[in-house]
Parts: C-alpha cells; sequence; structure tokens
C-alpha cells in the first residue's frame, strides 16, 4: 500500500499507543515500519565483527555445502574456518607455508591468494587454490616465482580438514616480477567453469623482463595487449572436469583461431579481485588496479579487451613517460594483432588515486561484490568494492558502493561507518567476501605487510541507531 505525504505525516502524528495498535492490525503497515525503525542513508553501513586475530585476510568464501561455514584465506599460506556460530577454529583447514616462497613482512603481494570451491563440493569435496611458490626449474633463471593452481580435496573422515597429500597441480605460471599476481579463482554461475585472474607479470608500466612486444608500438611491452606469447595480463577461463590436467571450453574466444586458448577476456594490469554478481545477469566485475592515476572497475566479457597499457581507465598512457598523459591514443585494436579491430573497452567505473594532480580517493582499487543480502535493502544491486588505503604510511582504506548510470561512468560514494567515531575505517582494506545469502564481508589490517595479528574480518551490517 502506497501512502501520500498527507497520510504518512498524519500517521506520524498518532500517539505511540495508537499506532501500536493500527500496526496490529495490520492497517497501514508501511507507515508503521517507518515510523518504528526509519530506514539508515544509502551512504552508511555498520561493520560486525566476525573474525580477528589473523595476518593478512585477503579472501573469504563460504562453503557451499549449507554448513554455513565461513572459510578464510590468509596471506601467509593458511585457510581457516569460521563456524556457523561464529567461532574461528585454531587449527587451519590447510596450511601451505612449506611450498610458498618466503614472503617480505615489510610488504609483499605474494602469497595464498586465491580459493574456489567446486560447485558440486557437497558431493566431490574438491577445492582450489592459488598460491606463490619458489621458481620451478624450467623458468627462466631472471624471473622471480611460479604462481601454482592446485585442486585439493577434503579429509574424508574430518569436514574441518583438507588433505594436504591429495594435491595435483592444474597449472604452473611462471611470474618475472613478485607483484601483480591477480589470483581471484571462482567458478562460473552460469557455466561450472573456472575462471582465473593474472596480472601482467609486474614491475611498471607493462615494460621489462618478462613482459613482450605487443602491437601498441608507441608503449615498450605489452603482456596485458598479447593473446599469443603468455597468459600474463588476462582473465582465463578453464575446465576442471575434463583433460589433463584440464580441458578447454569449447566456447573461449580463441579456440578456432589465433591466441591461447585458456584466455577469456585481456587487457588488465593486475585484476587481484573480481566477482560474478549473483544476481541479475551474473555480470563479472574485475577491479583492475591502476599504474599512475586512475583506478578502474570493468565488467568483462568473452574476448574483451580492456585496454592495459594503451589506456589507464579511460585516458591514454605513456609507458615512456607514465606521469605524462597523452592527448590521443587508439579506440581499438591496431594491426599486427590477431584481433585487430577490437575495442579497447572502458572501464564502468573509474576514480583517480592518491597520485592523481586532482587528489584521488586511494592507492589501489580492492574488488568486491554486487550486494545481494536482505540487511542493506537499498544497497541491493549496488556494487560493493573498496580502496587499499590512501598511503603507506598509516592505514586509511575506504568501502566505496556505485550504481549504474543510463550512459557514462557509474555514480560512486563512499560509505560511512557508523560505528566509527569520524565515520572512517582506518583500517587497510586487503579483499571482500559473500555469503550463500548474498552478505557482503570486508577484510583488513592494521599494517602493510604479511605479518602480525592485526588482520579482521567484518560483515556489512545495517546501522545501529546509538553508535558512537
Amino acid at each position: 500500500m502506497k501512502l501520500t505525504t498527507a497520510a504518512k505525516k498524519m500517521i506520524g502524528k498518532l500517539p505511540k499507543t495508537v499506532l501500536a495498535v493500527v500496526c496490529i492490525l495490520g492497517i497501514i503497515l508501511a507507515g508503521c515500519g517507518s515510523q518504528a525503525d526509519p530506514p539508515p542513508p544509502v551512504d552508511e553501513v555498520g561493520l560486525e565483527l566476525v573474525a580477528e586475530g589473523l595476518t593478512a585476510p585477503v579472501a573469504l568464501a563460504e562453503l557451499p555445502d549449507g554448513s554455513g561455514r565461513l572459510f578464510i584465506i590468509d596471506q601467509t599460506g593458511l585457510i581457516r574456518i569460521v563456524t556457523s556460530d561464529g567461532t574461528l577454529l585454531e587449527e587451519p583447514f590447510l596450511d601451505l607455508r612449506d611450498q610458498m616462497v618466503s614472503l617480505n613482512e615489510g610488504y609483499d603481494e605474494r602469497g595464498l591468494l586465491g580459493l574456489a570451491f567446486h560447485p558440486n563440493y557437497a558431493k566431490n569435496g574438491r577445492f582450489f587454490v592459488y598460491y606463490s611458490a619458489p621458481l620451478r626449474s624450467d623458468a627462466p633463471d631472471n624471473f622471480n616465482h611460479t604462481s601454482i593452481l592446485s585442486e585439493f580435496q577434503v579429509s574424508e573422515d574430518n569436514t574441518n580438514k583438507a588433505n594436504p597429500a591429495s594435491e595435483q597441480i592444474v597449472m604452473q605460471i611462471d611470474q618475472p616480477q613478485s607483484n601483480h599476481n591477480g589470483a581471484t579463482l571462482a567458478f562460473g554461475p552460469e557455466d561450472d567453469y573456472l575462471y582465473i585472474s593474472l596480472g601482467d607479470g609486474g614491475a611498471g608500466d607493462d615494460m621489462g623482463t618478462g613482459h613482450v612486444e605487443d602491437w601498441y608500438d608507441a608503449n615498450a611491452g605489452g603482456n596485458g595487449q598479447d593473446i599469443t606469447q603468455n597468459l600474463l595480463g588476462s582473465i582465463l577461463r578453464i575446465d576442471v572436469d575434463s583433460g589433463d590436467p584440464y580441458g578447454i571450453p569449447p566456447g573461449n574466444p580463441f579456440v578456432d583461431g589465433p591466441g591461447l586458448d585458456e584466455i577469456w577476456a585481456y587487457g588488465l594490469r593486475n585484476p587481484y579481485r573480481f566477482s560474478f554478481d549473483m544476481g541479475g545477469s551474473n555480470a563479472l566485475y574485475a577491479a583492475d588496479v591502476g599504474q599512475e592515476f586512475w583506478e578502474e572497475v570493468n565488467i568483462v566479457t568473452k574476448g574483451g579487451n580492456y585496454g592495459w597499457n594503451v589506456k589507464e581507465g579511460t585516458h591514454c598512457f605513456d609507458a615512456e613517460n607514465p606521469t605524462q598523459v597523452p592527448e590521443n591514443c587508439p579506440d581499438t585494436v591496431g594491426e599486427g594483432h590477431p584481433r585487430a579491430g577490437d575495442p579497447l573497452t572502458d572501464p564502468v567505473i573509474e576514480y583517480a588515486n592518491t597520485k592523481n594532480p586532482e587528489d584521488g580517493l586511494g592507492l589501489s582499487v580492492i574488488g568486491g561484490h554486487v550486494y545481494r543480502g536482505s540487511l542493506l535493502p537499498r544497497l541491493d544491486g549496488r556494487y560493493i568494492f573498496g580502496d587499499w588505503s590512501t598511503s603507506f604510511g598509516s592505514p586509511d582504506g575506504s568501502i566505496f558502493v556505485a550504481n549504474a548510470r543510463e550512459t557514462g561512468l557509474w555514480e560512486l560514494n563512499k560509505l560511512r561507518i557508523a560505528n566509527s567515531p569520524d565515520g572512517e575505517l582506518h583500517r587497510f582494506v586487503l579483499g571482500f567476501g559473500q555469503d550463500a545469502d548474498g552478505e557482503v564481508y570486508v577484510l583488513t589490517k592494521d599494517n602493510t605487510g604479511p605479518a602480525g595479528n592485526t588482520g579482521k574480518v567484518f560483515k556489512l551490517i545495517k546501522p545501529k541507531q546509538g553508535n558512537p
């Protein structure tokens, strides 16, 4: 029942005792709800502590078996479980620390970075992880490490423990540098194929050791624009239910022509975090960390090219002079590339970072999720994501919400933290997670590197009246 403004004013003047009787009788329910519990503003959320004492929580997922358990990936090599009653189990589900590179305590982008449960996990107990291992013997000598995509099985006699001896290596990607590892894993909600994000190989400007030449002569290097020589700077799609060690989905864009068969989309710098919308059209949202001035979020589609390093966001990019923005650059892939003529697709969300002369919002975009929960109905269908921090010097991360416009870049707002005295988070943002109900979690810590025990996970909830 829709109430007029006059009716709402009349309801507001009723004595509380009369209003209570009216509510019980169900005469004007809409008026009762707004009178008793006014909705919070769209730019404010509360945070509820879910887990603490972690080192560097980078991702979270709910187990698809109906148990309500949340699995937290700690960059240091551990997967921890939060039970349905909110208990963080002391014993890890999986410990990969002995198989990883040694991490730099001050700052490091390597580690245990990705986790995905097979869609039929409740029956087959299969799950997949992405971690940084020491450089394999047949990799180039001047490379930094090897990224490993592996399959594991849950233990037969304890559902809170993985079987570490069950590891089957699915894919190995030699990484020329320590940074830009991408590393999100997710199964497509419509096809059950495994999607994997890979950065451009690291260093800066998509140049240097391990960065191949591409079609755009104005910029040296170009793993982001390459689809034939390596998998870096791309989002991959593979079939883990066929092949040895995996199969290629027949619908992948380059299967019947030039290009590596695993690639689903390319032209990316460091798609550290991506996610599928649980509702709507199940769109794939990939946040791509910027180089100099701009952070971006893309909606990724089959065969799409998202511009790096020809463009940074919607802006032209000069690899030799990265702080000087060229006036002109191509809008399509040029000659000399197997996909000549394809558009360079611009992001749907863009904002200036703190290196930008326009005074940006943060240093590194952290991808999140489209909200599909019930606790924050005003955010339904909107994309929640964040930024790591405004600087290395102090924890000052942010949580944002974006809403599509009919045309152009999306509307972007910063979410105020209701239970913070000044509305700020005051923590580094490492990642986001989403449970089976569509509720969203933010993963944080107080220091820059994978050390200490300041890591915390919070659930986004409705702001409570009276919070400080």
